[in-house]
């Protein structure tokens, strides 16, 4: 092929010399070029069909490795589809079980709830038979020393009888003259001097909040638990519920003493008389009920408030008894006649807290008009007002000693007052999540708030311009809407919304 090549070179380039016009000569396709190209295709196109084939044979080792997960899959989907329609029937026969017992369960709680009131009855009955056998043999000393005259001879035991049955018919009669007139006349309002304060004189030490943790938690009601009250000289505690019930409690055992029912809406505020074996509580129905301990049983209703009532609080002589209401008045109850004596009008918007100032004869509302006001009972007069608020005052708190005052508001801002200076303290920004309670506890020194967000901080250095968190303490799960230091600063009780109450101690 070289020869022959060169041979038609050497002739094409003798006729291109001699520039013959008649020769015609064609083109000669370069076929060595041609072919090399071709080559290199051949080449480029086994290299892709080489990786074509391991791009292919990866693609179905994927396919292999997917169709065996859909199948686990499907056989798993199958399997749990099994065990569902297994656990349904198991669950429709549970259920058929339960409600078998339901009747029985309710007879329990009936039957559980009559004997721990009973309990209680007992309880105070053994306390009243116990008063009574000491005052007994008061009498029976007080006989044995006067049945002698003064020569030594004894009276006649037939002369005495007749004189202690005639003296009893008179003093029962005297009771019974008492008795009626209390039912129909009023109690005379506490006059303008003031009691003095025991706790003026007296030191309490602040408790050690740092150590403060939650020791237990008591489910008791099915609803929001919008209050609590402590028990004035035992350890018991009230909650008041929007499940339109109350429950009384021991503690810290947590045993239901008594419960009751009987209003028409939500429990909104619960009290215990400092004098009298009863409480009071007040509703969204526009009611306040005074509950006694000997019936277990509502004994009143008061029905003069035209909208929801929110708080109540005892005067320390517990023969009158305050409210506030969203009808934007306040209402001075005589315990004696069971009328209204007094209704404190000022406020533009509905009255949220209400508490007497310890051992006086004031009282202080805190109002939806950002304000917090000083009544007088005996004039209904509006004494003092205290402004600083941005924000709906949510509750409001007399320390012990009876000279400084503590409010909160929707913007989780607690103020604390001086009463006499009539000037504010102390502000505690502990926001942004509104404060629905505080209080103080006994010494004074330490004021513990109860927030929307579900936590509890207890605050020192009250005095002080920027007071001291204490400590904080998390654990419900839904807003705090009560919370109180017991008497004796040994431990915090708070209410929550989510259904619970809890102790709270180091």
């Amino acid at each position: 092929m070289d020869e022959t090549l060169d041979t038609f070179n050497r002739e094409w380039y003798e006729i291109k010399s001699r520039n013959e016009k008649n020769q015609t000569l064609e083109q000669v396709p370069d076929i060595y070029l041609k072919n090399q190209r071709l080559e290199q295709e051949l080449k480029s196109l086994r290299i892709q069909a080489q990786d074509a084939k391991e791009a292919a044979a990866k693609a179905q080792g994927t396919w292999n490795k997917f169709r065996k997960e859909r199948d686990f899959h499907r056989m798993h989907h199958k399997r749990v589809a099994q065990e569902k329609k297994k656990l349904i029937v198991d669950l429709k026969r549970l259920k058929k079980h339960y409600a078998g017992f339901e009747p029985a369960l309710e007879t329990l709680k009936k039957k559980y709830e009559k004997v721990m009131s009973e309990k209680m009855m007992l309880k105070l009955e053994r306390d009243r038979t116990k008063a009574k056998c000491e005052m007994l043999q008061q009498n029976s000393s007080s006989n044995q020393n006067s049945r002698k005259s003064p020569h030594g001879r004894k009276k006649s035991p037939l002369s005495k009888t007749s004189s202690k049955r005639s003296a009893g018919t008179s003093s029962s009669s005297t009771i019974l003259t008492i008795k009626s007139s209390k039912r129909s006349s009023d109690t005379p309002i506490p006059s303008s001097e003031r009691v003095a304060n025991p706790y003026l004189k007296l030191k309490f030490e602040a408790p050690e909040v740092k150590d403060f943790a939650m020791t237990k938690t008591f489910k008791s009601h099915v609803s929001t638990i919008s209050s609590l009250a402590f028990h004035p000289k035992k350890s018991i505690v009230a909650t008041a519920s929007d499940d339109s019930t109350w429950k009384m409690w021991s503690l810290p055992t947590g045993e239901l003493i008594m419960s009751g029912e009987g209003h028409q809406d939500w429990i909104s505020d619960i009290a215990f008389s400092p004098a009298d074996p009863q409480l009071a509580t007040t509703s969204g129905d526009a009611t306040v009920k005074l509950w006694d301990f000997k019936s277990a049983s509502c004994v009143h209703t008061f029905k003069d408030h035209s909208q929801a009532v929110w708080g109540v609080t005892y005067h320390h002589e517990g023969d009158f008894m305050a409210t506030c209401s969203m009808d934007q008045t306040s209402k001075l109850w005589d315990l004696r006649s069971m009328r209204c004596r007094q209704t404190f009008r000022g406020h533009v918007d509905s009255v949220n807290a209400i508490c007497f100032q310890p051992f006086a004869n004031n009282i202080c509302t805190a109002s939806g008009d950002k304000t917090v006001s000083l009544w007088d009972i005996r004039s209904g007069l509006c004494a003092q007002t205290f402004y600083g608020h941005e924000n709906s005052c949510n509750d409001v708190a007399f320390a012990m000693s009876g000279d400084v005052i503590a409010s909160s508001d929707a913007d989780g801002v607690v103020r604390v007052w001086d009463v006499r200076a009539v000037s504010q303290i102390t502000k505690i920004d502990a926001g942004p999540h509104p404060i629905n309670s505080i209080n103080f506890d006994r010494s004074g020194k330490v004021l513990v708030l109860g927030s929307d967000d579900g936590s509890i901080r207890m605050y020192g250095g009250l005095k002080e311009k920027s007071p001291t968190l204490l400590k904080e303490l998390k654990g419900h799960d839904d807003a705090v809407q009560s919370v109180l230091f017991d008497p004796l600063g040994k431990y915090v009780v708070s209410a929550s919304s989510d259904c619970t109450f809890r102790l709270w101690s180091s």
